[in-house]
């Protein structure tokens, strides 16, 4: 009786697997990534359609706020700091929202993007930036509401929210010079201080030569200033010890076991104690 009971559970429970019923979203789901000069830009939301109904000023009504979009909060990821309308917005996510009228939109970039549609409760210290745009009147219908990046220059682009007969583009600028300057002058100025680090790691965990281990590593403390992380010279002790300078790698060692306990790290203390004792030995 057992051996029936088990076998109808297990028929049952692959009848519900295979019975699971795929249907398409009545709003499906979108992604949109865009490069503007340096900047990424994504977005993540819902395409409702019209299907003959009239939206704006109806489906939509004008004057309230609106989750541009629908199911989940639509989100606007920008990867560098941004301008809309010469006012400043940082660089991460944001819900969007708007207010559409008949002659101009509220744009609204929401610092929660947890909601499903309109928050429960509007917070104005949650808003990141409000800026207000002309709508703009097509002479083609769109079917489906459609948000997308396009005007893209080497420094700004649009975020185009249409549908029906009606365009809003919200011009935003990216700082590609600002960018493309620290870039560049990371690039000339050489290595860092971690390049010189995972250098010299590699090439003592992988037997490389030690000698230019050791000359990267000492070129990584350099560049520290005078602060070295304890990290850096446990490896260099380590190197040090490797190729035969035990002196040389417990003053080195010592050194790293006060950076480690100055930051409570358990593990560094008990690793340079133990090789300082080790070393000390021969």
């Amino acid at each position: 009786m057992k051996r029936i009971i088990i076998a109808v559970a297990l028929l049952l429970a692959c009848y519900t697997t295979e019975a699971q019923v795929k249907t398409p979203a009545p709003s499906p789901k979108s992604d949109v990534s865009q490069v503007v000069g340096l900047t990424d830009v994504h977005i993540e939301y819902s395409r409702p359609s019209a299907k003959g109904r009239a939206v704006f000023g109806d489906l939509v009504p004008f004057g309230k706020l609106w989750r541009t979009g629908a199911n989940g909060n639509t989100i606007v990821t920008f990867s560098e700091d941004v301008k809309i309308g010469g006012k400043d917005l940082a660089k991460g996510s944001y819900g969007l929202y708007s207010i559409p009228k008949a002659d101009s939109w509220d744009v609204i970039f929401y610092k929660d993007t947890n909601n499903w549609g309109l928050p429960a409760e509007w917070n104005e210290n949650k808003v990141a930036l409000r800026t207000t745009v002309k709508p703009e009147n097509l002479n083609r219908n769109v079917e489906t509401l459609t948000i997308a990046v396009n005007n893209i220059s080497n420094d700004s682009g649009s975020l185009e929210i249409s549908w029906e007969k009606t365009l809003v583009a919200v011009k935003f600028d990216v700082p590609t010079q600002k960018t493309a300057m620290a870039s560049i002058e990371t690039a000339l100025s050489g290595p860092s201080a971690n390049d010189y680090f995972s250098s010299a790691q590699y090439y003592y965990q992988s037997n490389g030569d030690l000698n230019k281990a050791l000359v990267w590593v000492n070129k990584a403390i350099e560049k520290t200033k005078g602060d070295a992380p304890f990290w850096f010279l446990r490896q260099k002790s380590l190197i040090q010890s490797k190729l035969g300078d035990k002196k040389g790698a417990i003053e080195t060692a010592k050194l790293s076991l006060a950076g480690a306990e100055k930051e409570n790290n358990a593990d560094y203390v008990k690793m340079n104690k133990d090789s300082i004792s080790e070393w000390s030995k021969k």
